[in-house]
């Protein structure tokens, strides 16, 4: 794996009818975010050979909207994804690394902000990139990691749909 990123499902709406917190859909604000997003990623030259995506409603559609801006790419989905911890995260990141020049996670919080910090934190990123990550990890944000040869995400970049306006 060349390059990582993390994302986190784009906004959800409050209750699902089932009262199931996985039956939770996108908002339309959420579906209109994951859009631009997925355009964002795709015009930075940022595609996905192999995304790991939470089985929850709200993740499955960000993915299906985020999916049409990458073509054909490999989705694998693991219940443990579904409100899984950092290190619950890790672990299958890097159990698909080998898989995958691009690897794209796309889960939930609070496992996604906490394993991008992590990251920041292994690859000795500066203070004011560390306190940017931790002031949150919003609804429909990707971090994008370049991992060096030693296999060390580093941070690379960082969208949040507020920044994509205009593009």
């Amino acid at each position: 794996m060349q390059r990582l990123i993390l994302m986190r499902h784009a906004e959800a709406e409050r209750a699902a009818g089932s009262g199931r917190d996985r039956d939770r859909g996108l908002s339309a604000r959420g579906r209109s975010d994951a859009v631009a997003m997925g355009r964002a990623l795709a015009a930075r030259g940022l595609r996905p050979d192999l995304a790991l995506v939470s089985p929850a409603a709200r993740t499955r559609q960000t993915w299906d909207l985020l999916h049409d801006a990458f073509g054909d790419v490999q989705i694998r989905d693991d219940e443990a994804l579904f409100n899984g911890g950092a290190d619950t995260l890790r672990r299958l990141v890097e159990g698909a690394g080998d898989e995958a020049g691009c690897l794209m996670l796309v889960a939930h919080n609070p496992g996604v902000h906490l394993l991008a910090v992590e990251y920041l934190v292994e690859s000795a990123a500066s203070p004011s990139v560390l306190e940017r990550m931790t002031g949150g990890f919003p609804p429909g944000a990707a971090a994008i990691f370049s991992v060096d040869a030693a296999g060390r995400p580093v941070l690379e970049g960082w969208l949040r749909p507020r920044d994509l306006a205009g593009e």
